[in-house]
Parts: structure tokens; sequence; C-alpha cells
């Protein structure tokens, strides 16, 4: 069966349009580290879940018009998504979340690191890539939209910035 009805294509557009919102709200809502940096753990589970929702999405049809309906539906979607995110700071939001601050002027903030579930470990890790010994040393350190981890030392920030100065100081001496 190489061309289904126009009843069974348009159930596939729809059945693949609940899927890829069910996805997208249950990668939102595993946060950001794990979708930032995937683990062989993650990719297996990944994998898994597009083989197991490819029936849900295409139902009893394995025709070629069929998976290519599917496809097209997802790429279709995405792109509706990309566009809305792009013009709607709102939405946007919603659908990649909002930077967390971890560390605020040489000390973490336990609550936003449990939260976002980001280890001492980690945050460590994440501080000796930026060229950081410590967290004392940190002014900022930022959990992104990405799972990525921004860090800022003191003398990185503006020498005018009021924000900080007491401490740049008391570093500055120390020095």
């Amino acid at each position: 069966m190489l061309f289904p009805g126009s009843h069974v294509l348009l159930q596939i557009v729809v059945r693949t349009g609940i899927i890829y919102l069910l996805v997208l709200l249950g990668v939102r809502l595993s946060g950001k580290r794990e979708v930032g940096q995937m683990t062989p753990f993650d990719l297996t589970l990944l994998l898994l879940l597009s083989n197991s929702v490819q029936n849900a999405m295409t139902g009893p049809d394995t025709s070629l018009a069929g998976g290519a309906i599917a496809a097209c539906t997802l790429l279709v979607l995405n792109y509706f998504v990309a566009e809305l995110s792009g013009t709607n700071r709102r939405f946007r939001r919603l659908i990649q979340g909002q930077p967390t601050l971890l560390i605020h002027d040489g000390k973490t903030i336990e609550t936003h690191m449990a939260k976002e579930h980001v280890s001492v470990d980690e945050l460590q890790r994440a501080l000796r890539e930026h060229g950081i010994n410590a967290i004392d040393q940190t002014a900022l350190a930022v959990l992104e939209v990405d799972g990525s981890i921004s860090c800022l030392k003191y003398d990185e920030i503006k020498q005018d910035a009021s924000s900080h100065v007491g401490r740049r100081r008391f570093i500055q001496k120390k020095q």
C-alpha cells in the first residue's frame, strides 16, 4: 500500500502533533541539565522514546506516505515552535526556560542548585573550565537554558560597576 486514504494521512498529522507536544513537554520538564549534556543513558532513552512513539504517530500505517507525512508534520511543528519562540518572549520562556543563578557574590545558592539538579562537583568542574579555582572567587555563575554553566570572576566585571565593589576590593587586597 503506497498511498493510504486522506483520512489516514490526516490521522497521522493529528497523532504526530499530539506526540510532538507530549515529548516537547516531557523534555521541558526534565530540566536544563538533562537537555544540555547527554550521557549514554540519555541517548539510550532518546532512542527508545523515539521508537516507542513512532507507532503512536503513524498507527497501523507503515506506508512510505505515512512516514513522510509524520516527518513533515514534525518539521513543520518544529518550525512553528521556533518561529513563535523567536517572536514571543513569554512563549520562549515557557518552552526554553530561564537562566538560573547558581553563585552570587562568591556564595552558592543551594536552593537553585537543588532545583536544577546541579551537584557541587559539576559546578566546580565548570569553574575550572573558566579558570576559576574556588567558589569564593566567583562573582556570578549561571545555569544557562542550554544546560551550560557561565561563570564570571570578579576581575571580569567592569571596574565602575556598583555591584561586587566591596568583594573585588577584598580580593585585590589579598593579592
